[in-house]
């Protein structure tokens, strides 16, 4: 019974209406990639890779389809002319042929057309190495085994690969599907006694059979370049059983491939199955004996036990090519004898250090949302970043900045037009020295506020403060702007007094939406259908996307690999986010090859989310690019900082005009380039042992570094970040240089120091030098882990006492640096209080540490703490005096300072609960409770030192409360300890 005509229509019509919608919605995907690169002014990136992935597909698509369609068409033709019956009867393969048989044509269209979609998109997505390959560049350097330039392994090796591989699969898959077409029709049966197959069938097999090892011949050969990435010896790179053993083997096992295509060649004139097998037997026991069982003997019996003299050429090669690849050829390392006496540097004074930052942009996040967020729907960064401003005077200053970002909608109110039409952009740049604070240890802000006020905003000429473009993770969808330039609607910033607020209209790029082609293909986008409705949209209005810097210059550069951490500047009148780009590959012949997020993991990594980064193995690296971002309008510029990197040479003949010269940089962009952090990071792990440039030294390992753990955290498995900050290093006359800064301890057991690195890293001649300052190593000197216990052990009575209460201490960034021929360490103190209002607790500064040699000092600021140090010898009374104090007087001295304290603290809190929070009476607070305690301290030095422990020394409280004295006066019992994670002990 036939269908009537009406139903038997649907089917196709469905199927035809499900084709149209999938294909507009792969219409408008790509359509808006168009028209966002075209706003964004790189349809040369989008044409250049669309166009080269077209082509590969096509190639890809058309070569399998050719290949392996080509050869079941072939062994469909040569088909027995009898069919099955020339075997002798039938078998089970002939109800398959008789099912199949009838829709063969269908089932040969539909599986070329998934095999061609699957083979071309493979290919298709391997369009840098064919990029790379076309435009390859000279490197001008050889490598050590064959004298080959280093490009054959960077652009030409991995292109025959993939080459070899697509052929590969095409020739696997073709002697599969001949093989299944020839036993579907008649071709060859298997039955006893053996495999009966026709002489068309075993020509054509045996042809293919050749080819496979013709190609395997071939892999062979190319199989040899790939040793020197081989990782069996002691470092990457070949080895000495690579070399001597794996070479020659890999070599004649690509000689008896050849041999054995040969053999089955020949198998297409002579019939029998004795040549090919013999040629399979051959190479199976060759790749067997020659390719595994020989190298693992040299192995075994010749360089394990004696690997390092067998190695040591090896090793030196590995070290060579390891420090060129990641560009610590040229790093300085001097010796540093780390002299210790504060009493020989005291007439030096401390202008070298008094300017060192203390704002630790970690910690400090918490107290610009606090303080500067003024309403809800705006945020700040989990962690802040460091640039340089000038002060009233022009001198160069650390500064720790941010910017004020949209979070969204308030609470209750994120509905579409608010989200997509009126909050659309933060707005402003909060800025503050690194050095100093105000009188209650907030940031001493010369940038802040809405609008954007301070002498920082001034001597910049800040004339766009408008973030439309930044890191929150609402920058992560669309928002549509400028389309009411007469009745502005989106929220700008909210005016003074809450009387409502200020609005703009956006006049920067972007897509222009409001055609109703535009509306409709972003309406299908974005699954929105108020994009196509809205009465709001106008031909003004554009689409902003893709607004995160980082993925936007992902995006137009797919090419490069970007450093994890953009930072916001002032540049030229507007806000700027400058991301460092990097060109990398794991194609570097003899370099160590080591995971990127491994090496560029630390405690900075783990309070920030860092984007996922591709290809995790590198072992070549170079800061390439440096690229910025326009925070108002998403402007994109990529400008060339490295022109010696081959690589760059290469994409930038592959995409000519995209990037930049470096000349092009204004004066005010290069004064806030830096030093990436990331590949700064990547370096102090390869200089961690590959300081070490002897092979014998190297492979003994005695003087191998680690990155120390952070000690202000509790996790000590988590590396101590990089800090930039400005200082001296030996030798440079005394100038301050803005550097990115490490230490090294050992790696085998111990704290000590090892060495200390910096790079500067302000743009000029000097930028990138890398210096190591290499502690003796007969001498220990503290490392910042025990500094970090010594600071906590020794002044746990002044700070434990800040943390009482609902206030709890907070260790900001130990910074150390080079001074007057000794280390000096740094560490700021932050007590966090929860303010009255409601506001969250948040991070005060209220004490620095500082350390050199034996002397550790406190202070409220840095030069208190640098004069406690290397002021003057400190006073301390002799034992017998200290043993005639009339034991009442002290008494009366000691309770009197606790009474001091308490009422101090008290005030200081009071002060903090108000509604905004008194800081002035804060401050002066914390001042009283400062004298207070150094007077409870001196009268503690004057009581008599028992020879047992004393019953009436207050006990160490885990918790830091305040316990009841005989007198009644509440004192802090401090602990011996300090919380490194900010807890009260």
């Amino acid at each position: 019974m036939r269908l009537p005509r009406r139903p038997r229509l649907l089917l196709p019509v469905a199927i035809a209406l499900v084709a149209i919608v999938a294909l507009f919605f792969l219409f408008s995907g790509i359509y808006t990639d168009y028209l966002w690169f075209d706003a964004t002014n790189y349809t040369s990136v989008f044409t250049g890779v669309v166009l080269t992935q077209i082509v590969l597909f096509l190639v890809g698509a058309v070569l399998m389809v050719g290949i392996v369609g080509g050869n079941m068409l072939l062994a469909f033709r040569v088909r027995p002319m009898f069919g099955p019956a020339m075997f002798g009867g039938g078998s089970g393969a002939d109800r398959y042929r008789m099912a199949l048989d009838p829709h063969r044509k269908l089932i040969f269209i539909v599986g070329m057309g998934l095999l061609a979609l699957f083979s071309g998109s493979s290919f298709a997505g391997q369009w840098e190495i064919w990029l790379k390959f076309v435009n390859g560049t000279s490197f001008g350097k050889q490598d050590k085994l064959f004298g080959l330039d280093i490009s054959f392994y960077m652009f030409d090796l991995p292109f025959i690969r993939m080459v070899l591989n697509f052929l590969f699969t095409a020739v696997i898959i073709s002697i599969v599907l001949a093989a299944i077409t020839h036993y579907l029709y008649g071709g060859f049966r298997l039955q006893s006694p053996g495999v009966h197959a026709s002489r068309a069938a075993r020509t054509h097999l045996s042809v293919l059979l050749g080819i496979f090892l013709l190609l395997k011949a071939v892999a062979y050969w190319f199989d040899r370049f790939g040793l020197v990435f081989s990782d069996r010896g002691f470092v990457h790179g070949a080895s000495y059983t690579d070399v001597n053993a794996v070479l020659p083997a890999k070599t004649i096992l690509a000689i008896i491939a050849l041999i054995c295509a040969a053999l089955f060649f020949a198998g297409v004139v002579r019939p029998g199955g004795m040549l090919p097998g013999v040629s399979a037997g051959l190479l199976v026991l060759s790749a067997i004996l020659i390719g595994g069982v020989y190298p693992a003997l040299v192995e075994q019996f010749q360089v394990k036990p004696n690997q390092q003299g067998k190695e040591a050429a090896y090793i030196q090669r590995n070290i060579e090519a390891t420090r060129e690849a990641y560009n610590v050829d040229k790093t300085e390392v001097e010796n540093y004898n780390a002299e210790s006496d504060p009493a020989k540097v005291q007439k030096d004074g401390d202008s070298s250090v008094s300017g060192v930052r203390l704002l630790d942009p970690a910690l400090v996040s918490s107290t610009y949302e606090q303080t500067q967020r003024i309403r809800g729907f705006y945020s700040f960064g989990d962690t802040l970043d460091v640039d340089r401003y000038p002060d009233s005077t022009g001198k160069l200053v650390d500064h720790v900045v941010g910017v004020r970002e949209l979070t969204g909608p308030p609470e209750g109110q994120n509905n579409w037009i608010n989200r997509a039409l009126v909050y659309t952009h933060g707005y402003g740049f909060v800025a503050a020295p690194g050095n100093q604070v105000d009188n209650s240890g907030q940031p001493a802000y010369d940038a802040k506020d809405m609008p954007v006020t301070g002498p920082l905003a001034t001597s910049t000429k800040l004339q766009e403060p408008r973030v439309y473009y930044g890191e929150d993770p609402a920058s992560a969808e669309y928002v549509i702007a400028g389309g009411n330039p007469k009745n502005p609607q989106e929220l700008d910033y909210p005016k003074t007094g809450g009387t409502g607020q200020e609005n703009t209209t956006y006049t920067g790029g972007g897509v222009r939406v409001g055609s109703f082609v535009n509306r409709l293909v972003y309406a299908a986008k974005y699954g929105e259908a108020n994009i196509l409705l809205s009465g709001d949209i106008n031909d003004n209005s554009k689409i902003l996307y893709v607004r995160n810097p980082r993925d936007r210059v992902q995006k137009v550069a797919p090419f490069l690999r970007l450093d994890g951490n953009p930072y916001p500047a002032i540049v030229d009148g507007r806000i700027t986010w400058i991301i460092d780009g990097y060109t990398t590959s794991n194609d570097y012949p003899y370099s160590q090859s080591e995971s990127f997020g491994d090496m560029t993991r630390d405690t900075s990594t783990d309070r920030r989310v860092i984007a996922q980064q591709p290809t995790d193995k590198i072992n070549y690296i170079r800061n390439s690019v440096k690229a910025t971002v326009d925070a108002y309008d998403g402007t994109v510029k990529l400008y060339g900082w490295d022109t010696n990197d081959p690589m760059l040479k290469t994409w930038s003949k592959a995409f000519p005009g995209i990037i930049l010269p470096a000349s092009k940089m204004s004066p005010d962009l290069r004064n806030h380039v830096r030093y990436p952090e990331d590949l700064f990071k990547v370096q102090r792990y390869t200089l961690s042992r590959y300081h070490m440039t002897d092979p014998a030294a190297f492979y003994n390992g005695s003087d191998f570094w680690n990155v120390p753990g952070d000690p202000t955290q509790g996790d000590k498995n988590i590396k101590q970040p990089p800090y930039y900050l400005t200082t001296t290093m030996p030798g440079t006359g005394g100038t301050p240089t803005f550097s990115l800064t490490t230490t090294f301890v050992p790696r085998q057991g111990g704290a000590n120091l090892s060495a200390f690195m910096a790079v500067d890293s302000s743009a000029g001649s000097g930028y990138g030098r890398l210096r190591i300052l290499r502690m003796p190593s007969n001498t220990p000197i503290p490392g910042p882990g025990q500094i970090q216990n010594s600071f906590q052990s020794r002044l746990a009575g002044q700070l434990n006492v800040m943390g009482v209460g609902s206030s709890s201490l907070r260790y900001g960034n130990l910074l150390t640096l080079p001074y007057a021929g000794g280390l000096v360490y740094i560490e700021p103190v932050y007590v966090q209080t929860t303010a009255g209002g409601g506001q969250e607790p948040y991070p005060i500064l209220q004490r620095v540490l500082v350390s050199y040699g034996s002397k550790i000092g406190v202070g409220r600021n840095l030069e208190e703490a640098l004069q406690e140090v290397f002021g003057g010898q400190q006073q301390t009374q002799p034992r017998e005096e200290q043993q005639q104090t009339v034991p009442s007087q002290t008494n009366t001295a000691i309770n009197s300072a606790i009474a001091n304290a308490k009422k101090a603290y008290e005030d200081a809190q009071k002060a903090l609960q108000t509604s905004p929070p008194n800081w002035d009476a804060y401050g002066e607070a914390q001042k009283r409770l400062e004298e207070a305690l150094k007077a409870l301290e001196g009268a503690n030095a004057q009581q008599p030192k028992p020879s047992a422990t004393p019953s009436a020394t207050p006990s160490a409280s885990p918790t830091a409360t305040p316990s009841a004295t005989p007198s009644g006066a509440a004192t802090p019992s401090p602990s011996p300890t300090g919380s490194p994670t900010g807890g009260t002990g």
